[in-house]
């Protein structure tokens, strides 16, 4: 049997890999010669010491059992299976090597998929990658998963390092409120709230202060991977959300500090000194980073980009980020923040966009691996031990932190909504709890079984943490359609812009110009409040509602522009005025031409396609580039738009009324695209 032995090879054959993986003890398994250790060697698998509980004992069994098949097409690899495997397939080491890759490979492609289908998010899917890799296949580093997760970590520093692009120097200034301000009290909040929770459970002071701290970080890697997917990353909820994990992020250095403080040997033989000297180094270590992304990386990637080798582009990025890491940790620190500062020194270069472009895959991939990493590294014996503790621990604790972390945003003044939103956004424990964690167990402030259990609750609140968007969907009551009480007492102008979006914003211009009475008139809260911070004056409501509009002053308007952004609204507002305010012109956003066709035969006065302007202009400034003067610019864009006009008067004809959009393009035939002639012909454009 050679399937669990971590220092020799144990041989059994198909049949008893796959009694060992199914849990069942057959008696026909036949040993193979005794591995290095002799007796002294158990047979067992490092995720199954201890007892474990009957219901545990059950659920492995079954787990394991289901996944014996998988395992016996993908356990090729590894040290352990040298003797089994060389002979009858013929693999040398760097060969078992690709099909471990293989291995993780094809289960995070198993996974990940599924997780995503059953709207789990793609972190699940990695996790469960790596726990059946850890506990159905024989890999080589399945026998030391920690040296994985180490390795894999890269991937938070290549994170850190794209969020660190994102944010010029000047831009982070202008966030020191919100990175030390918000989220030095969040953290200090949400650590005490935790310390007192495990303290009072029973744990000594040292090892409670280590835990408050380790789950108070939140995820980052989490975090900002689902600002993206939401498109939330660059709206001030988002800016406010990466501002406080910033500074947990960067909090990590002192806290490891602490740890070797605490330490029953290292922080006894400590002394001033040798605190200011590591203080100094670290200093000095973040000057010399600073002074080599100032002065040396833009020569560098001129001197490369003259190469015209992407290669060497990609290479010179992932060596960046790796030379600013490594500054950092031979200087005490850690490595994520080095990759910060550079990425932050290097958002003014000209060379930003390449840059990141090049890290991006590299940040996905290993970002993935991380989470395997994770999964592989849960201890599944420390579950099976304490799974009641984890079982009862893990709403609790991410319960007090949501709570903490609402309490203390509504404290600096933010809403009701947007403090629930932060609470369940950062209620999970992070990754850098991994890192703490182990720090701490090495330096024995905490004992390993402690630490096995924290790493599980927080691998746990972490795979869960997909769920909080659905749970704060379920606790927070129906979207109203108003939420702020509005007085139209100064309500009326000349014109009425429905929509102050940024499509409405640019409307106004022109007529703010020509010194036009304007009233906005928009329905999402947050943009009514933001406009009135710059002074202009938009009214809350409901275009779509007539008393609305009257209020806002269409009943005496002369043109109502509606500016809304989706097709649906704006047809209903469209009906609306035509119905109830006639004699007001009305001018109105077309999603595409089809849509535009459909309101004029609604009987609109006039549409405007939102790409149209801007794609003319586009092609204005390209005549430009090409050396056309002024003049042929301007008969140019005149030209093509009577040509566009006309093109889509001869559509609408053909369309006939159709009110079904697939119906509204079949009906327009196609006509081949030619060359303006001197007649002006025109030609059939698709749809946009």
């Amino acid at each position: 049997m050679f399937i669990w032995c971590r220092t020799g090879v144990h041989r059994a054959g198909l049949a008893g890999r796959l009694a060992h993986l199914s849990g069942w003890r057959a008696p026909f398994i036949v040993g193979g010669p005794a591995c290095a250790q002799g007796a002294a060697c158990r047979l067992r698998s490092s995720r199954n010491d201890g007892p474990k509980a009957p219901e545990m004992t059950i659920i492995f069994a079954m787990a394991r059992f289901a996944l014996a098949g998988i395992a016996v097409w993908l356990s090729l690899g590894g040290d352990a299976l040298a003797q089994d495997v060389a002979t009858p397939f013929g693999l040398t080491p760097l060969e078992w090597r690709f099909t471990e890759a293989l291995a993780l490979i094809t289960l995070a492609c198993l996974f990940v998929p599924l997780s995503r289908r059953l709207g789990l998010g793609t972190v699940i899917g990695y996790l469960l990658s790596g726990i059946t890799a850890g506990v159905a296949l024989t890999l080589s580093f399945t026998e030391d998963p920690q040296a994985l997760l180490r390795f894999a970590e890269f991937g938070v520093v290549l994170f850190l390092f794209v969020i660190g692009l994102e944010f010029r120097p000047a831009r982070l200034w202008a966030m020191r409120g919100t990175i030390f301000g918000r989220g030095l009290v969040q953290l200090a909040a949400t650590s005490t709230a935790l310390f007192l929770v495990v303290y009072a459970y029973g744990l000594d002071l040292t090892a409670a202060i280590i835990v408050g701290l380790g789950l108070g970080l939140s995820s980052t890697a989490l975090v900002v991977k689902a600002l993206d997917e939401a498109g939330d990353r660059a709206t001030p909820f988002g800016q406010t959300t990466i501002g406080v994990l910033l500074f947990e992020d960067l909090s990590i250095v002192p806290l490891l500090l602490l740890v070797a403080l605490l330490a029953p040997v290292a922080g006894a033989e400590a002394t001033a000194a040798s605190n200011i000297t590591a203080v100094l180094t670290g200093i000095a270590a973040i000057v010399l980073l600073i002074g080599v992304a100032r002065y040396a990386l833009d020569p560098m990637f001129n001197v490369l980009a003259r190469t015209r080798a992407p290669e060497l582009m990609t290479a010179a990025a992932l060596g960046v980020v790796i030379f600013a890491s490594l500054i950092m940790a031979l200087a005490g620190l850690s490595y994520a923040m080095g990759a910060f500062i550079a990425g932050v020194l290097l958002a003014e270069s000209s060379y930003r966009h390449q840059v990141e472009a090049d890290i991006e895959p590299f940040r996905g991939l290993f970002l993935g691996l991380f989470f395997v990493a994770v999964g592989m590294s849960l201890d599944l014996s420390a579950v099976a031990r304490n799974w009641l503790l984890i079982v009862l621990a893990v709403p609790v604790l991410v319960t007090v932190k949501g709570v903490v972390v609402y309490l203390v945003n509504r404290l600096f003044g933010t809403e009701h909504d947007k403090a629930m939103r932060l609470g369940f956004a950062l209620a999970q424990h992070g990754e850098f709890g991994f890192v703490l964690f182990a720090a701490a167990a090495s330096a024995q402030v905490i004992d390993a079984e402690l630490a096995a259990v924290m790493v599980s609750i927080v691998t746990i609140s972490m795979a869960l943490s997909s769920q909080n968007e659905r749970l704060l969907a379920w606790l927070q009551p129906p979207a109203r359609t108003a939420t702020m009480d509005e007085d139209f007492a100064d309500a009326g102008g000349t014109a009425l812009i429905i929509g102050f979006g940024r499509f409405g914003q640019m409307v106004a211009q022109p007529l703010l110009v020509r010194n036009v009475p304007l009233t906005y008139l928009d329905s999402d809260a947050d943009r009514v409040r933001e406009a009135g911070r710059f002074g202009t004056r938009v009214y809350f409501g409901d275009g779509a509602r007539r008393d609305v509009l009257a209020a806002a002053g269409a009943g005496s308007a002369e043109l109502i522009a509606v500016c809304t952004n989706g097709q649906g609204a704006t047809d209903a507002i469209a009906d609306l005025v035509m119905r109830e305010f006639p004699q007001a012109r009305l001018i109105v956003r077309a999603y595409d031409r089809i849509h535009a066709i459909q309101l004029l035969d609604r009987g609109v006065d006039d549409v405007v396609r939102e790409t149209a302007a801007s794609g003319m202009e586009m092609g204005a400034r390209a005549l430009a580039l090409l050396g056309h003067d002024a003049e042929a610019r301007v008969q140019a864009v005149r030209t093509a738009r009577e040509r566009d006009r006309a093109r889509l008067e001869r559509q609408r004809q053909a369309v006939g009324g159709a009110r079904d959009r697939e119906a509204a393009i079949g009906r327009i035939l196609p006509q081949p695209v030619r060359r303006a002639d001197e007649n002006g012909s025109t030609d059939r454009a698709p749809p946009d």
